[in-house]
C-alpha cells in the first residue's frame, strides 16, 4: 500500500465513477424522447400497443434515472475529497454551471417523472403528455449544462485569471466555447444510438421468446429505424468534431491518430502498437495520405505530431485504442442498423419483408453496444486532455489532494465492487422486465398468440407485425 501512487489511484477512482455514471444519463436523455414519441403516437391513433410500449419503457427509464442520480452524487463528492484544487481554481465557473443544471433541469425531471409514472389516471391525457415532454426537455437541458462545463474544460474561453482563480468575463463565451457545439451534438447522437440499440435489442429478445404483440413490433421498428438514421449523422458529426479537435487540441488528435512527428501526407494508421519510448507504432498497418485527407481535407495536408508537445501530450496507447474501439463499434452499428432496416423496409411486401433469426440475434447481441462506443469515446476525450484538467489552466496533478494512498485504495475497491453489483443488477432487471412483460389478456411470461408462426429454425415474418402502424385493428387482432 505504501508504494501506491495516490495521484494515480485518485484518477482511477474518478474514472471508475464517471464510467459508471455516464452509462445512465446517456440512456435517460434519449429514452425520454422515445417515450414522448410512443405517447404522441398513442394520442394520435388511440392504439393501445403504443401505450403498452410506453408503459414498458417508462419503467426502464425510471430505473435508469435513479441510478444516474445516485452515481452522480458520489461523483460530485470527489471534487472535494480527491480534487480540491479544481474548485479552488475554477469553482467560479464550474459551480454556477453545475447549479444551473440542478435548478433548471434536474428538479424539472424529478418532478415530472412522478407524473409520468403515477399520475396518468389522475390528470388529463394532455397533461400527462406535457409531463413527458418536460422530462425529455429536462434531460436534454441537463446534458446541455454538463457538456458546457466539460467543453469549457477542454477549450476554455470567456475568463481571466486573477490571483490564481478563474473569473468569468463573458458567460456566453464560457458556455458556447469553441468545442461545445461539436461535443454537444456528438454526445446527443451517441445517446440516441445507445437508446436505439437498447430498444431494438430488448425488443429482439422478446421477439425471440415468441412474443409477437404489436407492442414488440413497433418498439423493434422504432429502434432499428432510429439507429439507421442517426449513425450516418454521427459519422458526419464525428468528422466535424475531429476537425475542431485538430484546431484546438492538436496533441489529443496526434495521440488519437498515432502521429509521432509533424508531417505532410499523413497515413491513416489502421493498426499499430504505440511505443512511447521508441516514439513509433510497432507493427503498423496504414493507408498512405488518408489521414491528411480526412483531417485537413487535402492529400497534402500537414498535421502536427506528438514531437511538438514533449511533456504535454496524453498517454498515447489508451487514446489510440479507445478511439479505434469507438470507430469499430460505430461501423458495426452502421452494418447492423442498415441491414435490419433494409430487411424491414416499408416498400417490401409479403415474405420478402423478414428479419432472419441471426439478424434478431445480432440486434440482441448489440443491445448495449452503445455503452461500449460511448465509454471508448469518453476515454478518448478525457484521457486525451491529459495532463491538463482544464486545458492550459490547471493540470490534474496540481488539482489533486493529499489524501494518502491506502485511503483512496480502500474507497476505490468499495466503489468498484458496488458499481459491478449495481451494473449486473441493472442489466438483470431490464431483462427480467422483458421476460415478464404482460401482454393484454395474458398472464406474465405467457407466449403471445398474435402470430402463430414459431421461430424454430425458420425466419421471423415481420410483415404482419412491423407494418402494424398502418393497420386499423386494435392490439391482439391480425390481418387475415
Amino acid at each position: 500500500m505504501e508504494n501506491l501512487d495516490p495521484f494515480l489511484l485518485a484518477r482511477i477512482q474518478f474514472a471508475a465513477n464517471i464510467t459508471f455514471h455516464i452509462l445512465f444519463p446517456t440512456i435517460s436523455i434519449s429514452l425520454a424522447w422515445v417515450l414522448l414519441f410512443f405517447k404522441l403516437r398513442f394520442v394520435k391513433t388511440r392504439e393501445q400497443y403504443w401505450m403498452d410500449a410506453y408503459q414498458f419503457w417508462v419503467k426502464i427509464f425510471a430505473l435508469t434515472f435513479a441510478l444516474g442520480v445516485v452515481s452522480g452524487i458520489t461523483m460530485s463528492f470527489q471534487f472535494g475529497t480527491n480534487w480540491p484544487g479544481y474548485m479552488e481554481t475554477v469553482g467560479n465557473i464550474a459551480g454556477p454551471l453545475l447549479a444551473y443544471e440542478v435548478l433548471t433541469a434536474f428538479f424539472l425531471e424529478a418532478t415530472m417523472l412522478g407524473v409520468m409514472l403515477f399520475a396518468r389516471e389522475r390528470v388529463s391525457e394532455n397533461t400527462h403528455t406535457l409531463a413527458t415532454l418536460l422530462v425529455a426537455g429536462g434531460t436534454t437541458l441537463s446534458a446541455f449544462w454538463i457538456l458546457a462545463l466539460n467543453s469549457w474544460m477542454q477549450t476554455p474561453a470567456g475568463f481571466e485569471m486573477i490571483d490564481g482563480q478563474a473569473h468569468v468575463t463573458n458567460w456566453l463565451e464560457v458556455i458556447f466555447n469553441p468545442s461545445f457545439p461539436y461535443r454537444f451534438v456528438h454526445m446527443m447522437l451517441a445517446s440516441g444510438l445507445t437508446v436505439a440499440f437498447l430498444v431494438a435489442g430488448i425488443s429482439s429478445y422478446r421477439w425471440l421468446r415468441n412474443e409477437r404483440s404489436h407492442e414488440v413490433a413497433v418498439s423493434l421498428k422504432t429502434g432499428v429505424y432510429l439507429a439507421s438514421i442517426l449513425i450516418p449523422l454521427q459519422i458526419i458529426a464525428g468528422d466535424l468534431h475531429g476537425l475542431n479537435t485538430l484546431q484546438h487540441q492538436p496533441a489529443k488528435l496526434a495521440a488519437m491518430e498515432g502521429i509521432w512527428t509533424t508531417q505532410k501526407r499523413v497515413p491513416a494508421v489502421l493498426f499499430g502498437l504505440p511505443d512511447e519510448q521508441a516514439k513509433e507504432n510497432r507493427f503498423e498497418i496504414a493507408i498512405p495520405q488518408l489521414a491528411s485527407l480526412y483531417l485537413t481535407h487535402t492529400l497534402e495536408g500537414e498535421v502536427k505530431g506528438l514531437d511538438q508537445f514533449e511533456g504535454k501530450h496524453p498517454p498515447v496507447a489508451p487514446v489510440f485504442w479507445a478511439f479505434r474501439i469507438m470507430v469499430m463499434v460505430g461501423m458495426l452499428m452502421l452494418f447492423a442498423s442498415w441491414i435490419s432496416t433494409w430487411q424491414l423496409a416499408p416498400w417490401k411486401k409479403g415474405s420478402d419483408r423478414t428479419l432472419s433469426r441471426w439478424q434478431a440475434k445480432m440486434l440482441l447481441t448489440m443491445t448495449f453496444a452503445g455503452w461500449i462506443a460511448l465509454v471508448a469515446g469518453w476515454y478518448t476525450t478525457e484521457i486525451g486532455r491529459q495532463p491538463w484538467l482544464v486545458t492550459g489552466v490547471l493540470t490534474a496533478a496540481d488539482a489533486a489532494s493529499k489524501v494518502p494512498a491506502p485511503s483512496i485504495a480502500l474507497t476505490l475497491t468499495m466503489y468498484l465492487a458496488l458499481y459491478l453489483a449495481l451494473l449486473i443488477a441493472y442489466i438483470s432487471v431490464v431483462f427480467h422486465l422483458a421476460r415478464n412483460k404482460k401482454t393484454p389478456g395474458q398472464p406474465a411470461g405467457a407466449k403471445s398468440e398474435a402470430t402463430p408462426r414459431d421461430l424454430g429454425n425458420t425466419d421471423i415474418l415481420i410483415e404482419d407485425t412491423l407494418n402494424v402502424v398502418n393497420y386499423p385493428q386494435k392490439e391482439g387482432k391480425l390481418r387475415g
